[in-house]
């Protein structure tokens, strides 16, 4: 067991739970279990192991709360996430194993416990955790809720989902957490000077760099008001490599587990990617053809849910592709739509968020299915005498489809149809990770100020992504490749990539993380300040980064 001192005992009673730290340090300086404690309560230690992708439940007395004393697991032991107490006992999930020291009524014995309210999840040190029963500033839908395992959650913000934070109050109006995410970034595009041809035989400059920056910063203040269904996430967003900031919003019902209805900004639903995954990918942006076909974010309304265990869906109507930059007096009428769904098959999960890598080191195979579409019918948001404001859509010989002679000399796009479908797989095992995703993209009822030589653009394309850990929660290793082909018909060429990385884990965490990229980029069709990638580009692209999540 793990020694408590006096003054640990001391904050954690001043938390209220007083009994329970006198319970745990009587227990520490006595190995005999069993022993009355303080205040006329019985001590007992049990034991509770899970594997990977499973879930256990150990039967005790948890009626004055529970400690773990010790952890023995493959994976942290976290109260709320991957172990925690019910009425009638302890459980545990996902490799979490250890000894959780209970403190039930005097004289009661562990094996036969009774009846006792839900508890409200307190976090401790990092060695020691532990809960106290409700305050009378929590309703007891909170308490319900903070009673939940993780299995019976609904822990979803949308596309920008925040970390688990701090808690910073709690009352019967509502919950207040604090949650941030932040990435220092150096990048460097080579060679210097270089220059590309489109497809019409026009030869234009590639604008490579070389910076450092704190690439980008969100902070999240995340809770529920009025009942722990109605949930909100107000987040800053900045990107100071474009110089963009922004304050975004989302508020969401969760009606249960099956259907939840959120409004605010979120990723459309047409790729993998923007559907809550980051920032546990393997690089810390995107590869090429995901960059190249997906979506973007836009404000709508959006619904999800997990109609039967391991099998979730999630559509979304939007104003358009992207709304960043964007006034509301610029759309048009039309919306934007996207959705997926996906099937989980073997262990009913893909780790945290469905992330990318298999930090957790699954002992069973866990695997990913998932099919997603979107439509968005997209303007230029300026007239043909001005740069367009819409930067999204782009050719696959790095054009925006919007400038004027992308298609024809002396001819503005002014309006276009995105189409996407996407198809996408997965698997892990042991610190062993594969994933594909297939696109499939067309842009078509073309509206331009003159004629066009196509009335429509088919690109298709897919990237393939395999990692492994040669030291557990520690070392990742990982390759990856892009293989966009460019419509024929239109006289489009195809681009590729070839990518090696690696991720050091200095914590027992997968938020924290030092990532080291090189790319072979051949003739990249995009490019964004955002990103790895400019356009046109033929040649290497060099990072390091280091990244921290709470």
């Amino acid at each position: 067991m793990i020694p408590i001192s006096r003054r640990r005992a001391a904050r954690l009673a001043s938390a209220g739970i007083a009994t329970v730290v006198t319970a745990a340090t009587a227990a520490a300086q006595d190995p005999l279990a069993g022993a009355a404690s303080a205040g006329g309560r019985r001590t007992a230690t049990i034991a509770c192991s899970s594997q990977p992708g499973e879930r256990q439940h150990c039967p005790a007395d948890t009626s004055a709360g529970v400690l773990l004393t010790r952890e023995s697991g493959e994976i942290a032991c976290l109260l709320g996430r991957s172990w925690g107490y019910d009425a009638v006992g302890v459980w545990v999930m996902d490799g979490c194993a250890g000894e959780f020291l209970v403190a039930g009524a005097a004289g009661a014995a562990p094996s036969s416990p009774e009846p006792a309210p839900a508890a409200a999840a307190a976090s401790a040190a990092p060695e020691v955790a532990a809960a106290a029963p409700p305050s009378d500033a929590e309703t007891p839908d909170a308490v319900a809720l903070a009673a939940r395992t993780p299995a019976e959650r609904i822990e979803s913000w949308g596309e920008f989902e925040p970390g688990d934070g701090f808690l910073l109050g709690r009352s019967k109006a509502g919950e207040l957490s604090l949650s941030a995410y932040a990435l220092v970034r150096y990048i460097n595009q080579l060679p210097e000077e270089q220059t590309f041809t489109d497809h019409l035989g026009n030869e234009h400059p590639v604008d490579t760099r070389q910076d450092f920056f704190p690439h980008r910063i969100m902070v999240f203040l995340k809770g529920w008001v009025g009942t722990p269904k109605l949930i909100y996430n107000i987040f800053f967003w900045t990107v100071t490599a474009t110089d963009q900031d922004a304050l975004f919003g989302v508020i969401g019902y969760q009606f249960n587990r099956k259907f939840s209805l959120y409004a605010g900004i979120n990723g459309i639903p047409g790729t993998r990617s923007v559907q809550g995954s980051h920032p546990f990918w393997l690089g810390h942006d995107r590869v090429m053809a995901d960059e190249f076909f997906r979506p973007y974010f836009s404000y709508g309304i959006w619904a999800q849910g997990e109609t039967v265990r391991g099998t979730w869906y999630n559509v979304m109507v939007a104003n358009n592709s992207s709304s960043l930059g964007v006034k509301a007096t610029q759309l048009d009428r039309d919306p934007s739509y996207g959705g997926s769904f996906w099937w989980m098959p073997t262990t009913h999960e893909f780790g945290p968020r469905g992330a990318y890598g298999d930090w957790e080191m699954h002992e069973k195979v866990a695997t990913r299915l998932g099919v997603s579409t979107a439509y968005s019918p997209e303007q230029r948001f300026a007239d043909a005498t001005e740069v367009p404001g819409n930067t999204i859509l782009k050719l696959a010989d790095g054009l925006n489809v919007f400038e004027t002679g992308a298609l024809a000399p002396g001819v503005t796009v002014e309006t276009v149809d995105y189409r996407l479908l996407a198809l996408d797989a997965g698997m892990k095992y042991r610190g062993i990770f594969l994933q594909t995703e297939l696109y499939w993209r067309r842009l078509d009822d073309l509206v331009a100020d003159g004629a066009l030589p196509v009335s429509r653009i088919e690109d298709t394309g897919f990237y393939v992504q395999a990692g492994f850990f040669p030291i557990p929660k520690r070392l990742e290793l990982y390759a990856a490749t892009s293989q966009i082909f460019g419509d024929d018909d239109a006289g489009f060429d195809d681009s590729s990539e070839y990518l090696i990385g690696a991720n050091y884990y200095p914590f027992e965490t997968r938020n924290h993380r030092l990532n080291l990229q090189v790319i072979d980029v051949n003739r990249s069709p995009v490019g964004s300040t955002f990103g790895y990638y400019t356009a046109g580009q033929d040649g290497t692209t060099v990072s390091a980064a280091f990244s921290v999540f709470f």
